[in-house]
């Protein structure tokens, strides 16, 4: 058992310190009522604002809707300053969050909604059409639609709102009778801050589906406490290159995602730091102006986009001299990336691991104690295993899957009571379906998802392990590997390839592959595609992949 150094809990480092969420909010406003808390789209509102809207909606939907302690609320938006005024007006009213990815179908929307219960739900209008859809095979009773623009100054909402509406047509027609226009609510309400936060009845501050990139996506529910923990493990090992009330971090990831979440409305908010939140990360020009603009103090990132800066012909234009805190999660940071990003930036990335169920981070590299490859040590008051397919601990250094107890630990799913028995010991350990490697250091290698993992002759084959040898080829943008079935060997590697230009061939990416990978690693299937299917944090979808290829080959094998 590898257990994280331990470190002193006092002052605001003492995950006892609050017992709710709204208690820290509360502490926050009152220490840094006139710096900046959040801005989007070139508008900025400070923290003495933001406990006045969220005062604002919270009386709202105490006194104005069905809505009771305990209920669940579904907030579907992008990064705009909606976002956080909805989460702190819902943790006070006592609701439940439930975080719904924005570009959910009609389909994944109905299964989040109906297997959470959410009575109320807080959409973009862009969204609407999707939930006239499905709102009658829900519990959904109060509908609050709101235009991109509405949390902006008079002037600015009409013309970003009219530009989303006709310019760029981003609101298709729909239908929702019973639905109250944002506008209505924010500026008619009463902003008196009661005492505390209305009592729940529940623990349970938010629900948050994982990915579903390995199979079904489930509600992690997550406490108070959780999130708290969380909050003060990550505050603990970043303290040193993030300056309380000074610092400003800009934030492409979106807020519904476990990982921005945690950064932006909780740990960011805590220590009186500002957000300049980026609705479309997918813009790199636009996230390129922003960052010259800005001169940030930190940045929040992944793999993914972090490339696509490194590749924009401005960047290395940027005067990077403020930036001192730049993190990576969600997916695994491949070295060249890192070190390509620290060149032009002189910042290196902490990169970090986590999971949804573990609110959610885990680890990460420390300042001044990067070790590229890894993901750091464990936050504090982590435990970990590593353990074998029958749960015995692993002597230090074998691969492994990785089980983590900690305060940061889901309590469950929701309303699954045999996948929460399958994921979690009655003794707190969370088995996470990763597998592993901790060095004698400390120092930990995720090598790959478990249900990822390709099975070549006998032979273990981690898909990641294949695409950083791929990607070290200078023609090759990206890759992803998957695993097919093969009737000589069981399964075969196949590798999906983006090119730099068209010159590369086959051939010439099996002979790359063949000087870095042992024979049964080297992929058997080349496909050159342009692009490859991501998550919206820009996750590379393998299983999405695999998918179509077996559709291909007629099997129904998952």
């Amino acid at each position: 058992m590898t257990a994280a150094p331990t470190i002193e809990m006092v002052d605001d480092l003492d995950p006892r310190k609050f017992s709710h969420l709204y208690e820290m909010y509360a502490d926050t406003f009152k220490k840094y009522p006139n710096k900046p808390a959040f801005t989007a789209l070139g508008h900025t509102i400070t923290f003495a604002e933001l406990e006045q809207l969220s005062n604002e909606f919270c009386h709202y939907l105490v006194h104005k809707t069905s809505l009771q302690p305990g209920d669940r609320i579904a907030i579907q938006l992008p990064n705009v300053l909606q976002f956080p005024i909805v989460a702190i007006a819902a943790v006070k009213a006592g609701l439940v969050l439930v975080n719904t990815n924005p570009l959910y179908t009609a389909r994944e929307m109905e299964h989040q909604f109906t297997d959470s219960g959410v009575k109320g739900i807080v959409i973009l209008s862009s969204f609407a059409d999707k939930l006239e859809q499905v709102l009658p095979r829900t519990d959904i009773e109060t509908v609050i639609v709101t235009d991109v623009g509405d949390a902006l100054p008079g002037l600015k909402r009409f013309v970003v709102n009219a530009g989303a509406r006709y310019l760029k047509k981003m609101i298709p027609a729909y239908k929702l009778p019973t639905a109250v226009k944002w506008t209505s609510i924010i500026g008619k309400q009463s902003t008196n801050a009661k005492e505390g936060a209305i009592d729940s009845g529940t623990d349970v501050a938010i629900i948050l589906y994982t990915g579903g990139t390995t199979g079904v996506s489930k509600g992690a529910m997550l406490t108070h406490k959780n999130l708290l923990a969380n909050m003060v493990q990550l505050r603990a090992v970043s303290k040193n290159v993030i300056h309380d009330g000074q610092d400003s971090i800009i934030g492409p990831l979106p807020l519904y995602h476990t990982y921005a979440f945690m950064m932006h409305c909780l740990a960011m908010v805590y220590a009186g730091n500002h957000s300049i939140l980026i609705p479309n990360p997918r813009d790199i020009d636009g996230l390129v102006k922003v960052i010259a603009e800005t001169k940030p103090n930190g940045f929040l990132g992944i793999n993914t986009l972090y490339l696509a800066l490194c590749r924009h012909p401005k960047i290395e234009q940027i005067d990077f001299s403020h930036l001192r805190f730049c993190a990576a999660g969600g997916m695994a940071l491949t070295v060249s990336v890192a070190q390509e990003w620290t060149r032009i930036t002189k910042c290196e990335v902490f990169e970090g691991y986590g999971l949804t169920e573990c609110s959610p981070v885990v680890s990460v590299n420390l300042p001044g104690q990067v070790k590229l490859g890894t993901v750091g040590f464990a936050v504090p008051l982590t435990e970990l295993r590593v353990v074998d397919d029958a749960g015995q601990e692993l002597p230090q250094g074998e691969k492994g899957e990785l089980w983590i107890r900690g305060p940061q630990v889901m309590k469950g799913y929701w309303g699954q009571e045999e996948a929460s028995a399958e994921s979690l010991t009655e003794d707190g350990w969370f088995k996470t379906g990763d597998f592993a490697q901790i060095d004698e250091h400390g120092y930990i290698r995720i090598v790959d998802r478990k249900k990822e993992l390709i099975i070549v002759s006998g032979f273990n084959v981690y898909p990641s392990e294949v695409e950083e040898v791929a990607n070290t080829h200078n023609d090759i943008f990206e890759s992803a590997a998957i695993g097919l079935p093969c009737e000589k060997t069981g399964e075969k590697v196949k590798l999906f390839v983006v090119r730099r230009g068209d010159k590369l061939s086959v051939d010439e990416v099996i002979k790359h592959c063949r000087a870095g990978l042992t024979a049964y690693k080297v992929p058997k299937e080349i496909e050159f595609v342009d692009e490859l299917p991501k998550s919206n944090i820009g996750k590379v979808l393998r299983r999405e992949l695999r998918e179509q290829e077996l559709a291909k080959l007629g099997s129904d094998t998952k």
